[in-house]
């Protein structure tokens, strides 16, 4: 399965999927990384490891619409079937997410659908939850919306800040993302309705979402 990866900044799970990807009897590999920002420091994750990359700078758009025509086209030329949005922070129309329906992954930091949106960590601290997380989902219209791949849990510690909190939960990202990926590409995960069904190594039916509980 050809893989497209959406980023704009740093690349951290970017180089977390291509980490995955390389792995023995991955089922995928990534065709394209497409930044919406010049200068993104993923890019050169992605050059170093032999990926090809393009900049797609929204600032040049007049429109959202013309914005996401130019990189639906850009996928489509690299033969992509699946897109997974990796830091990408850009909010797509409509038109785009329908298109790629059932196509694109995106990674939140937080339990959905707990905590949409922005400013996730000190709203969950602003709340004194005890455990939050992140997951992973296919991409819905509606933000942070979709059927849910993979879940993991991240406690709050006494004393978090938001950026303590933040690093630890990136760091849980860095196992998910690759784990919901590789069920995707196996044909694993599929959307049944507007939930995803999973299936073990043999084909038998496991509970879904896959949950991955905070470490001790």
């Amino acid at each position: 399965m050809k893989i497209g990866i959406l980023i704009s900044g740093r690349g951290s799970n970017l180089k977390a999927l291509i980490d995955a990807c390389e792995e023995p009897g991955f089922r995928g590999h990534i065709a394209l990384v497409i930044s919406n920002r010049p200068g993104a420091a993923g890019l050169a994750i992605a050059e170093s490891a032999g990926i090809p990359t393009l900049v797609i700078d929204h600032k040049e758009f007049t429109t959202r619409e013309t914005f996401d025509a130019e990189l639906d086209h850009a996928l489509t030329k690299a033969g992509v079937e699946l897109v997974c949005n990796a830091g990408f922070m850009r909010i797509l129309t409509d038109g785009f997410v329908e298109k790629w329906r059932d196509r694109q992954l995106n990674i939140h930091p937080s339990l959905l659908p707990a905590f949409k949106g922005l400013h996730v960590h000190q709203r969950a601290l602003d709340a004194g939850v005890r455990i939050t997380g992140c997951t992973v989902h296919f991409v819905r219209p509606e933000m942070d919306e979709g059927p849910i791949v993979a879940q993991a849990a991240v406690p709050v510690l006494p004393g978090d800040t938001t950026e303590t909190l933040a690093a630890r939960i990136l760091e849980t990202e860095h196992k998910l993302y690759p784990l919901a990926l590789r069920l995707v590409v196996e044909g694993r995960a599929r959307v049944v309705g507007e939930h995803v069904m999973l299936n073990d190594a043999d084909g038998a039916d496991i509970p879904a979402p896959l949950f991955m509980p905070a470490e001790s």
